[in-house]
Parts: structure tokens; C-alpha cells; sequence
């Protein structure tokens, strides 16, 4: 059979220029990359030899093997994994088989200080390759199957495939080297790079030197030593390695159970987002072993979806090893390893707030918005995640937790209150919260969408409800900020506005004016400095989340809200001093659509008739003008 010529993805052409010419710092991680990948297959198959041992009774030790070929100028990765074939080659290494490809290339792109960090969370490792060989050749025989194919690329757009000879199963990388990548053919540079890099894994790296056979790394699973004997670099480049990434971990978290379910865990907390974690098909980072062999890693009943941030693996002493999918979805000790696994991780995040809380916020800045989803979806671990829970606020520019906020309340303050949108600059200069602000009252600032689903599932915290300041009916008026004069202020401020001459009409006719448009037409308590705010009326759905499912379209239907009013403001005196003259009609009319367009603009709302509010507000300024 001749060689066949295909074209890459799109995609993988632009990430193979890319991992070229500027990807790696460091050239030296290629080695990485490869070895954790023949790492992988063997894993892969030693699990599929559980219900099919013939498919290594021919070679059952595993092990990955390097050479060196000085006359040729190659180097040579060679493992007895479970191998590819025509299929596998090509849908391996010529795509990119999982979404996102388009936003990695983006923010390749965009950070360039640190592109390092972001190819291991696209899994697209094995490019790594051409930083430092002119030509790379893939030879692999699927385990089970005869027949063997070989792979061939420059990296520059097209890749050949053809079928190939090799005596056994596994995958042979044959790089051919650059002319500046020549230390890569010296044994003990070789070394150095697997020792420090690689030590974790737990099949023998081999490499021939000066004609003796040697192991390169001390080839036992790490996490089956004992802490005391594991440094930190070791912890790091094993985090690297099981979990594809290119950070360092922000937390370590290694434990052995004994009792009535006996595992060891290894858990890792990343310290960057990977940059789809809120893909619907995310998955957790934990692997499952079971007596140091890999099962699998797409185990839901492992970890729950809230903590799928989370990178390691969970090594069980009393499931089977041929444990099959339909075993795990129901396995009461599993269940006991997920609900220990839960609390451990809810545990040592607790004790980083409350010894590390700056390692904390940077913690909570990447992965709050997850954590939070457990709120909602998990009862019994629902006041756990509260408590560590952190939320921006009107207090200052840090973050605070309930616990601290219900410490800061006001004297006759009874709810804890929040507001909710996309973005903390604009919240905390929303006109809602100018009554809570006149008043000295904090507000928590909301913006990840998975507030709108908690907080009404919760409900109340140590006894507080948790009440949204966009609502219509809070009262502020009981509540004394730290002069205890305010409430005074607000008294003589709603004396003033029953003394505002014609108010009551304005109110009256703006209502009548908008129709069925607003659901009421109210003088406000909580503006002082804006003419107008909507608000949701009791027992109505929260304006962030009507906002929310109709982005989603899952809501049609326009919610109708509470225009409220602001009666000390010039213009609304202006107008209440009109509102019963003759004549008045056309111009209340024409300013109760403008205040109501512009309470929707407040609220980040589309104008239902743009053209109507241009041509109001065009004649308004040319009255102004002309008078």
C-alpha cells in the first residue's frame, strides 16, 4: 500500500507553528510530554488485559524505552502500550477530537508571556515534538491486531500514513533532530530530564548507555510512598503529569483511609483555571485505580461535578479490578470514597481560608464559581461550602465571607442583602443601592450566573433571610448606619416628598400613561441621587435571573416590574409641579416612556423601541435648547 497524504485540522496547523516557533521556554519538557503519553497507553492496556490477558501474555511487563541513534541524529521513544491504529493515528494526531481547539489558539495568542501554561490543558502535549525535531515518525501496532502503520510529518500541514512492520504492540517516536537540538542524543542530559521530570512514573524508563541496560527512574507509584519521603519538585511533576498540566499545584492533598474502605487519595488543587472548565462536557481530573492499576478517568461517581477543579487519583483496595461501568454507577464503597474524598478537599480548603486567606482568595478568584454549584447541588455538603464561600461587597475591594458580613449588620438590619449582575464595577454603582449606601447597609455583590440558583434555594443563613436589593418591598427605613442619624434623614426625606406639590398626580398619571408596561408605579425609599430604578415586586422572579433564562432561552415571556420613583429628584419636582396644569399631558406622557427607557437602560435591558426613545429624547433636548 502507498503512503497517503492527508492535511491537518485546521487547528493543529496553527498550534504546530505556534509550538514551533515560540510555545516552550524550555524545549526540554517534549520529553515530558511523550513519556507520560506512552505512560498512559500502558496504563490504558494493562486495564484492558483485566478481561482480555491475551493481549499481553506475549510481553506482560511494561515499560517505556529510549535510544539514541548518533549516525542518524535520532531519537527514539519507544513503549509496549496498547498501541494505535489507521483510525487512532489519524484521529490522534492529525485533530484536535475535543472542543475548545478554537480557544486555545486564542489565548495562545493573546498571552505570549505564558503559553507554557496552557497547552496542557488542551491535552495536545505530543506537538511538543517539533520544537525540537525537523521530522517526527510514529510507528504503532494496535494491541490485538497485526497489522502496524506508520505516521510520518514535518510539521508543516500534511502527514502521511501507511501501513508498516513492527514485531509486537505499542508506539515507536522517531524524532529526527534538530540541528540546535543535538544535547538531546547525550545520555546524560537524558537522564537529568527523565530523573527530574519523570521519576513519578510507575513503569521503568530504560535507556542503553556504554552497552549496560539502565532504569532511569525509580519506577514505583508515588503514591504509594509515604509523604515523609516524596519532596515537593516530586509532588509537582507528578500533578504535571497525571493531570496534563504545565502549573504548579496550589494544594496538595495526599491521605491513606483504612477501616471499612480502605484507598490511598492523591488529590491536587491547580493553581491556574483551566479555560473550559464551565464546558458542559467538563469532566473532573481524578483518576481511578484500583491496587495501582488505572481503571478509568470518567468516573462521575468519583467526585461530584462541584469539584471537578480537582486533579489526581483515588487507588482502591477493595474494588475488583474487573469492576465494570455499571458496578461503579452502583458501589456503596465508592459511594463512601466520594463522600470522604468531599469532605477531605472541603476540609483543607477550609483550613487554607483560615490560614492562608491570601492563597485563598486567589483560590477562590479561579474556582468560587464552581465550588458555589455544590451549594446548590449538594445538600448535605450545602453549609459546608457556605462557610467558604467569599463574595465581593460594598464593604471595601476585598472579599468577604456571611460569617463576617452578618458581623458588619446595622443595628435593626434582619436580612443580608445582595444584587446580582455581570459586573462588579457597574453593580456597585447601580441606583439600587444608593438607599443602602445613604445608610452605611453592605451589600454583596453577585455575578457568577450560579448566584440566581442558590440563593433562592438557600434562602436565609444563621437565621438571616438573603434578600435581593432589587426587590421593591425592603424596608431601610428601621435600620441606623454607625451616626445613627440616617434614619432621621430619611424620615424628614419622606416628609419632604409628601410636601412635594402635585407627586401624587405624577404618579398617578405615569401610571396610567405605561399601562400594562410596569406592574406599579411607586415612590421609592431606597434612590436618592437617580430619578428612577425598576424592581421586582414581591414574589416575582429577580430581574438578574428573567435576564439570564431569556439569554438561554428558556423564558419568553416579559416579566413586568415596579417603576419606582424618585420624589426629591429636580426633575421629578419638575414634573409633579406640572403634572395637574393644563396642557401637561403630551409632556408627562412623553417623560413617563424616557424614565421608564431609562430605568431599562440602568438595568442593562434592550429598548423595545429604540427609534421612539431618540425621537423623545431629541425633542426634549431641542425644548431645552430652545427655552
Amino acid at each position: 500500500m502507498t503512503a497517503e497524504t492527508l492535511s491537518f485540522q485546521t487547528e493543529v496547523g496553527k498550534i504546530l507553528k505556534i509550538v514551533a516557533n515560540s510555545l516552550y521556554s524550555d524545549r526540554q519538557i517534549f520529553l515530558r510530554e511523550l513519556i507520560s503519553n506512552a505512560s498512559d497507553a500502558c496504563d490504558r492496556l494493562r486495564y484492558l488485559a483485566i478481561t482480555d490477558p491475551s493481549l499481553t501474555a506475549d510481553d506482560p511487563e511494561f515499560r517505556v524505552e529510549l535510544s539514541v541513534d548518533n549516525k542518524a541524529k535520532t531519537l527514539t521513544i519507544s513503549d509496549n502500550g496498547v498501541g494505535m491504529n489507521r483510525e487512532a493515528l489519524i484521529e490522534d494526531l492529525g485533530t484536535i477530537a475535543r472542543s475548545g481547539s478554537s480557544a486555545f489558539i486564542d489565548a495562545l495568542n493573546n498571552e505570549k508571556d505564558d503559553n507554557v501554561a496552557l497547552i496542557g490543558q488542551f491535552g495536545v502535549g505530543f506537538y511538543s515534538c517539533f520544537m525540537i525535531a525537523d521530522t517526527v515518525e510514529v510507528t504503532s501496532r494496535r494491541a490485538g491486531e497485526d497489522q502496524a502503520w506508520k505516521w510520518t510529518s514535518d510539521g508543516e500541514g500534511e502527514f502521511t500514513i501507511e501501513e508498516a512492520e513492527r514485531d509486537s504492540r505499542g508506539t515507536s517516536i522517531v524524532m529526527k533532530l534538530k540541528k540546535d537540538a543535538k544535547e538531546f542524543m547525550e545520555p546524560t542530559r537524558l537522564r537529568h530530564i527523565v530523573s527530574t521530570y519523570s521519576d513519578h512514573i510507575s513503569l521503568p524508563i530504560m535507556m542503553e548507555i556504554d552497552g549496560t541496560k539502565e532504569t532511569l527512574n525509580q519506577a514505583s507509584a508515588l503514591w504509594t510512598r509515604q509523604k515523609k519521603d516524596i519532596k515537593p519538585e516530586q509532588y509537582t511533576e507528578f500533578y504535571r503529569h497525571i493531570g496534563h498540566a504545565f502549573d504548579e499545584p496550589a494544594q496538595t492533598i495526599h491521605w491513606r483511609a483504612e477501616g471499612r474502605v480502605q484507598y490511598t487519595g492523591l488529590l491536587f488543587i491547580p493553581s491556574m483555571r483551566p479555560m473550559d472548565i464551565f464546558s458542559p462536557d467538563r469532566k473532573h481530573g481524578v483518576k481511578l485505580y484500583v491496587k495501582r492499576v488505572f481503571i478509568t478517568d470518567d468516573c462521575d461517581e468519583l467526585c461530584p461535578p462541584w469539584l471537578r477543579f480537582m486533579k489526581g487519583l483515588i487507588d482502591s483496595e477493595d474494588l475488583p479490578l474487573n469492576v465494570s461501568r455499571e458496578m461503579l454507577q452502583n458501589n456503596p464503597a465508592l459511594a463512601r470514597i466520594k463522600s470522604a474524598l468531599t469532605k477531605r478537599v472541603l476540609g483543607e480548603l477550609k483550613k487554607m481560608a483560615d490560614k492562608k486567606p491570601e492563597e485563598y482568595a486567589t483560590f477562590w478568584e479561579n474556582f468560587g464559581a464552581v465550588l458555589k454549584e455544590g451549594i446548590y447541588e449538594d445538600q448535605e455538603n450545602r453549609d459546608a461550602v457556605l462557610k467558604l464561600s467569599r463574595f465581593h461587597s460594598t464593604h471595601d475591594d476585598g472579599l468577604t465571607s456571611l460569617e463576617d458580613y452578618i458581623g458588619r449588620m446595622k443595628e435593626g438590619q434582619e436580612a443580608i442583602y445582595y444584587i446580582s449582575g455581570e459586573d462588579i464595577g457597574a453593580l456597585a454603582k447601580s441606583p439600587q443601592l444608593e438607599g443602602f449606601r445613604a445608610r452605611s447597609i453592605e451589600v454583596l455583590l453577585m455575578t457568577d450566573p450560579v448566584d440566581e440558583f442558590w440563593l433562592p434555594a438557600v434562602g436565609e443563613h444563621d437565621g438571616k433571610p438573603l434578600r435581593s436589593a432589587t426587590r421593591s418591598g425592603n424596608d431601610l427605613d428601621g435600620i441606623k448606619a454607625e451616626d445613627g442619624k440616617d434614619g432621621d434623614k430619611e424620615n424628614d426625606k419622606k416628609a419632604d416628598e409628601e410636601n412635594v406639590p402635585g407627586l401624587d398626580a405624577l404618579v398617578a398619571m405615569v401610571k396610567l400613561e405605561l399601562g400594562d408596561k410596569v406592574k406599579d408605579v411607586r415612590i421609592s425609599n431606597r434612590l436618592t441621587d437617580s430619578p428612577v430604578c425598576l424592581s421586582a415586586d414581591e414574589g416575582d422572579m429577580d430581574i438578574r435571573l428573567e435576564q439570564l433564562l431569556r439569554q438561554h432561552n428558556q423564558l419568553n415571556e416579559q416579566i413586568t416590574r415596579v417603576l419606582e420613583i424618585n420624589g426629591k429628584h429636580p426633575l421629578i419636582t419638575a414634573l409633579s409641579g406640572i403634572a395637574g396644569a393644563d396642557g401637561a399631558g403630551s409632556k408627562v406622557s412623553d417623560a413617563a416612556w424616557l424614565l421608564l427607557d431609562q430605568a431599562r437602560i440602568l438595568e442593562g435591558e434592550p429598548l423595545p423601541d429604540p427609534t421612539a426613545f431618540v425621537r423623545r429624547m431629541a425633542d426634549l433636548m431641542a425644548k431645552g435648547v430652545a427655552a
